[in-house]
């Protein structure tokens, strides 16, 4: 009976010995698995976005650079200040005249010596992200190099950087510990893989005046420096070399140089997501390639692919598609995003520019037309030259941000409905029956139905008081009237017997509001009275329950 027993513990032992052994090999196989450098169509096949960034709903980004230091010039101020005529780009129109007169003729002075000129004195990257994160963002987005060529972080790759010169900071790591320290995801912008066409300008001269025919600045060289601020470093690295030395050879060479720096971008420093400023990768399979660095590093070090690639993408499931001034006609299946800006990207002072393209009251319009659609907005705030908010805009986002506070549960982690709004384009009807003419009518209905650059703006004729959008959280469905007066109006898609089937309604509450709402639904329609007392004179949002 001993022996028995003996023989029965040992094989349960063999047993137990034989099943550690196998989990010991399943567990190093998914160990071996995890460290494997997976290509970007295994990687997309087994991506799926991540939570907080579909859960979202509203990102704060600053488009901040070199470029803010001059106050006038427009947003593409290092390529415009080469062009004595900048042609069809009027926002530029004032930058070489502002160079000549600021900094000097750009023959001696040009963007190289401007870049040295930005300083970010007062830049507290723990105040800004601290501020975005309490007006409602729930992501943060910092740019990491423009089309003019430079770094805002220490690229060991490319000399001409934030930590070498100007700022004589690290931008990007200095605003990634403010984001871990906020608990925020923290994002990058890339605009950088058009610079050698972008720069061709800089490469001119004069074409009457004193300085005729004298070469502009990315013609001189390293040699040139001598004695001068800029003295080592090579301008040909910053601007490219002159267009007639570019062989196949050297292309390729900028090529790999972005691959290494923009390796060294989402390697060095720990970023949640990446925004290219293009249509597809940058530099085809070297973006590609980037993009597979960025989601194995992630996939290692978290066990998941807890990031986001975002781009004006076609046909790339695994990425954010990117919408720039402008949001999707209808519900998109995969998450995507609109990028906004309040003026314009850079900070600038010139007169055209000082206009105010968005207010309060449209952005919030356009924040919840974007997540009715399964859509986030990232808006651009212009820090100034310094690294501070102007006061005009921060007056903004406060109003933005306690809209937001208000109705957050209508916003974060929402999701669309069987449809995104009734009563639509109900401006194009005032319109119509206003006596517009046809051809503008036509144009109008044209840019309401794209998606690139069809935002409303403060120009744009208002919302109908009637036009509705519809997001859900639960078993809830949220209405957001979005130019809201007091009185009744008519929602047909809430009709009992509406083609969206909705539930009969047991109730409806005003967010923010503890008065009565009156309403009825009948087959055709739900008639619900809009209080003339509201939390506020913005979008007003409806609780509504029954009809999920």
């Amino acid at each position: 009976m001993v022996n028995l027993l003996h023989t029965k513990l040992k094989k349960t032992n063999m047993k137990l010995k034989n099943y550690i052994l196998s989990l010991l090999c399943l567990l190093s196989l998914s160990c071996f698995s995890q460290d494997k450098e997976l290509s970007w169509k295994e990687l997309s096949e087994n991506y799926e976005f991540p939570e907080w960034y579909t859960e979202a709903r509203f990102g704060i980004w600053v488009h901040w650079g070199a470029q803010t230091a001059p106050l006038q010039g427009g947003g593409w101020y290092a390529r415009h200040m080469y062009m004595e005529d900048v042609g069809k780009e009027k926002w530029g129109k004032d930058a070489y005249s502002y160079h000549k007169n600021k900094f000097g003729h750009p023959s001696e002075i040009g963007f190289k010596d401007v870049i040295n000129e930005w300083k970010a004195e007062k830049l507290d990257t723990d105040a800004l992200v601290a501020y975005f994160k309490s007006v409602g963002a729930k992501y943060f987005v910092a740019l990491a190099n423009h089309h003019d060529h430079f770094d805002n972080f220490d690229s060991t790759h490319h000399p001409w950087n934030s930590v070498n010169m100007g700022p004589k900071r690290d931008v990007i790591e200095e605003f990634e510990k403010s984001t871990k320290k906020y608990e925020m995801p923290f994002g990058v912008s890339s605009h950088d893989d058009r610079f050698l066409d972008w720069w061709l300008p800089a490469f001119g001269a004069d074409t009457s005046g004193p300085h005729k025919g004298i070469p502009y600045d990315g013609h001189m060289t390293i040699e040139d420096g001598k004695g001068k601020w800029w003295e080592g470093l090579n301008p040909a690295d910053l601007y490219g070399l002159p267009p007639a030395e570019r062989t196949p050879e050297y292309i390729e060479k900028i090529k790999q140089n972005w691959m290494l720096r923009h390796k060294e971008l989402v390697t060095k420093y720990d970023i949640d997501m990446i925004w290219f400023d293009g249509y597809n990768f940058p530099y085809d399979e070297y973006g590609k390639e980037v993009c597979e660095t960025f989601f194995n590093k992630k996939r290692q070090s978290s066990g998941k692919i807890n990031a986001v690639v975002a781009g004006k993408f076609h046909n790339e499931p695994s990425t954010v598609k990117d919408i720039e001034r402008g949001g999707a006609s209808e519900i998109l299946l995969y998450p995507w995003q609109g990028i906004t800006t309040l003026r314009t990207w850079f900070y600038k002072e010139d007169i055209h520019a000082m206009d105010y393209r968005h207010s309060a009251k449209t952005v919030i319009e356009t924040l919840a037309d974007y997540n009715s659609k399964n859509g986030n907005l990232l808006l651009n705030v212009e820090l100034l030259g310094d690294g501070t908010i102007p006061t005009t805009q921060k007056i903004i986002l406060d109003e933005i941000g306690a809209w937001i506070h208000l109705n957050s549960e209508a916003i974060y982690a929402s999701k669309p409905w069987k449809i995104y709004g009734d009563n639509l384009n109900s401006y194009l009807k005032v319109l119509e029956e206003s006596g517009i003419g046809e051809a503008d009518l036509e144009a109008l209905k044209r840019q309401n139905n794209q998606e690139h650059f069809n935002e409303r703006t403060l120009k744009s004729p208002d919302y109908g008081n009637n036009e509705v959008r519809f997001t859900t959280n639960g078993d809830v469905l949220y209405m957001f009237v979005l130019n809201p007066s007091e009185g009744k109006i008519e929602i047909p898609s809430l009709g009992l017997n509406s083609k969206e089937k909705p539930g009969e309604i047991s109730s409806i509450e005003l967010i923010g509001s503890d008065a009565q709402i009156e309403f009825k639904q009948d087959n055709t329609k739900l008639l619900i009275t809009v209080p003339v007392k509201r939390p506020n004179k913005l979008t007003t949002v409806f609780r509504i329950k029954g009809v999920l």
